[in-house]
């Protein structure tokens, strides 16, 4: 989806047309939304059986079931940032995604993983939370300037 709105981006911006970049970057972004938000709820309500495919060590087990379902409840957030930041791409601006997920990936998630896991005592928990809220993180940067508008005047 993200990879076709930044199509659908660049063929509207090269259309001078970038009203109809923007509504196609919305609807993507919800189609993505219903996609991986059933994905994510698949996730949580199978989680069991999906991970006990790859192991059958009960403590691996009871950690990989905790990480699908906390990451997959991040579906939802992701399945926008994914769409909006790739967006930009679209527009032939590779540096807004570019900083995007330095700031949110590197460092945001990494050092809240390892304060929510270590500082607070959540363990791999804490690191679990972490990739949620970076997903959230994610989406919400790259809603706030995806809102500027600032790509529409990007020359494709």
């Amino acid at each position: 989806m993200s990879n076709a709105a930044a199509t659908m981006v660049g063929q509207a911006l090269g259309a001078r047309d970038p009203d109809r970049a923007e509504r196609a970057v919305w609807r993507a972004c919800l189609y993505n939304l219903v996609f991986l938000s059933a994905i994510g709820v698949a996730f949580v309500v199978f989680a069991a059986p999906i991970v006990s495919a790859f192991t059958s060590d009960p403590v691996v087990l009871a950690y990989g079931v905790d990480c699908l379902r906390i990451i997959a409840a991040g579906f939802a957030f992701y399945a926008y940032g994914m769409v909006l930041s790739q967006s930009f791409n679209g527009a032939g601006d590779t540096v807004t995604p570019t900083v995007l997920n330095l700031i949110v990936f590197w460092l945001w998630e990494i050092p809240l993983a390892w304060a929510l896991a270590v500082a607070l005592g959540m363990g791999p928990r804490g690191a679990f939370v972490a990739v949620a809220i970076a997903f959230s993180t994610l989406a919400v940067a790259a809603g706030a300037i995806f809102r500027r508008g600032r790509w529409k005047r990007t020359v494709v």
